[in-house]
């Protein structure tokens, strides 16, 4: 993904995990609060098979709607 792109998917990714923030559910290795950031980047890696940085150009908007799909329904 070039430079434009990646910047405005991580701004993506922090503005999704400021609202997904405290409604993650909780979970024994997290005892003190789930960080939202690192769960939508993992989320990303896991149903992409690489990180949002990897991700080619041409998926730019598959990645912004599951971005978005994650805003909605935070696991």
């Amino acid at each position: 993904m070039n430079k434009d792109n990646s910047s405005v998917i991580w701004k993506l990714i922090q503005e999704t995990g400021n609202s997904i923030k405290g409604k993650l559910p909780p979970h024994p290795n997290h005892p003190k609060g789930r960080n939202p950031y690192a769960h939508v980047a993992l989320m990303v890696k896991n149903h992409f098979g690489m990180s949002y940085k990897d991700i080619p150009d041409d998926k730019k908007e598959e990645l912004v709607k599951y971005i978005n799909y994650l805003r909605k329904y935070p696991e």
